[in-house]
């Protein structure tokens, strides 16, 4: 799958879910799919994971633009054949995009899914997690594997 028709597919998900919470629920409430375990819990997060560095909207655009900039800039100079890091990118700027829509919108993104011992998050965030993973994974065993490979020819 290319990374754009990718991302583009993170950002509508993330999109349509956080619409969905927003029309049907308020700041707050929470709604219990698993009781105790898991909720649905309408949340709008100022900050980044965590909560760390709240209402600093200006910093995490300027970051996430940057991360994406980068990507798109260095895409044509990734290896033709690691799929593994490209799904990984196109997860990552799609999740990227997804939270940059809700900061730019309100200076919040709009978190929901509540696990109770977790701070709760979202769709994007999970692509972002997954994608970050993936890259790591790549760079740190796919590309050992390339070089032992060039190196036993």
């Amino acid at each position: 799958m290319p990374i754009l028709l990718l991302s583009m597919l993170v950002v509508l998900v993330d999109q349509l879910s956080k619409y969905y919470i927003q029309s049907h629920m308020f700041p707050g409430l929470s709604w219990p799919i698993i009781n105790n375990v898991f909720h649905i819990t309408y949340v709008l997060n100022p900050g980044a994971a965590f909560g760390i560095l709240e209402h600093q909207t200006m910093f995490f655009i300027v970051i996430a633009a940057l991360m994406i900039g980068s990507v798109i800039y260095f895409y044509s100079h990734l290896p033709k054949d690691n799929c593994i890091l490209k799904f990984g990118l196109g997860l990552m700027v799609g999740g990227a995009i997804g939270n940059v829509i809700d900061r730019i919108k309100t200076g919040f993104v709009v978190d929901f899914f509540d696990f109770r011992v977790w701070p709760v998050f979202n769709v994007a965030d999970i692509a972002i997690v997954v994608g970050v993973g993936l890259i790591i994974y790549s760079i740190l065993y796919l590309s050992n594997t390339e070089d032992e490979s060039h190196e036993q020819q």
